[in-house]
């Protein structure tokens, strides 16, 4: 079977045929412009690959509640001209086909779970460090989702005792994305983090903030693994600062077998940057699987 796979990015779409096996055939790359030029050149891209279901991993907010009347609406998001686009009803109006539809993270580590590292793991946590700071959340074997999709970058932190920068995010400046994601490493420090490779205070501070938000990750979720990825993490030295701080936070509370051994614990991607398109190919496959049970009908 022929899936289609869409991993909406806020500067790239990332468009994919593969199969139900997770090998992925062929794929293009469509700038992020505005959505009805955009949403044409994927539709037009799409249309004579003969795929029997389609599944995004899209940017947000976007509306997830099936019984909703935006359901596959991106919703609130800052991207000009994306706000309150119906993605889902465009691409399952323009192809006829059932669309599976989630956060860019979700399908992150549902890629993770279904063809990474971390298969046969029940609940497992993917966190993005980049231009902003995501999290995907995969609980008893499920992605999870509420009111809404988890924003675990907006966690509060505690300060740095040595950080006096005053944050980015225009909602809580003192949140995880506000103070770790990569604009905010720039801003602090007047560089990129690619030019900061030997500046440790730099490192320990980004390792502080990290450390904190999955030391309340795991507390709250218990997660079997945590993936980090996002282009933050090609710094090199931040993994394993970011796992010797999380055990100091941890001081010891938890009596798990999986916080012996922080190296297989709190790690890198495993599918070479492919996590999210596969996890997209997965979407698709399980909306296609639903659609043909009649679980998902008037929902494609």
């Amino acid at each position: 079977m022929r899936i289609g796979a869409l991993e909406a990015g806020g500067t790239k779409m990332v468009c994919a045929v593969g199969n139900e096996r997770g090998e992925v055939l062929e794929r293009t790359r469509i700038p992020t412009g505005a959505p009805a030029e955009t949403i044409a050149a994927m539709t037009d891209w799409f249309r004579d690959k003969k795929i029997a279901a389609l599944g995004i991993g899209c940017f947000g907010p976007i509306d997830l509640r099936r019984a909703s009347k935006t359901y596959g609406y991106i919703t609130t998001t800052p991207k000009p001209g994306w706000a309150h686009c119906d993605i889902v009803g465009a691409f399952r109006r323009a192809l006829g086909v059932p669309v599976g539809f989630d956060t860019d993270v979700n399908a992150s580590v549902l890629g993770e779970v279904t063809y990474g590292q971390a298969r046969g793991l029940q609940t497992v946590l993917y966190l993005t460090v980049g231009t902003g700071i995501g999290l995907g959340v995969y609980v008893n074997g499920q992605l999870h989702h509420g009111i809404l999709h988890p924003e675990g970058g907006h966690v509060l932190l505690r300060r740095h005792p040595h950080d006096r920068w005053q944050g980015r995010c225009p909602y809580h400046p003192d949140c995880l994305e506000g103070l770790a994601s990569g604009p905010a490493i720039e801003e602090r420090w007047g560089k990129p983090a690619a030019l900061l490779v030997d500046r440790e205070e730099a490192w320990a501070i980004e390792a502080y903030y990290i450390a904190q938000a999955l030391t309340d990750y795991i507390c709250v979720l218990a997660p079997e693994q945590i993936i980090l990825g996002g282009g933050v993490l090609h710094q090199r030295q931040l993994l394993p600062l970011v796992r010797s701080e999380t055990a100091r936070l941890l001081n010891g509370y938890l009596a798990a077998e999986a916080l012996q051994d922080m190296d297989a614990y709190i790690v890198g991607e495993s599918l070479g940057g492919d996590q999210g398109i596969l996890g997209c190919l997965e979407l698709g496959r399980m909306e296609w699987e639903q659609n043909q049970k009649g679980v998902h009908d008037g929902r494609a």
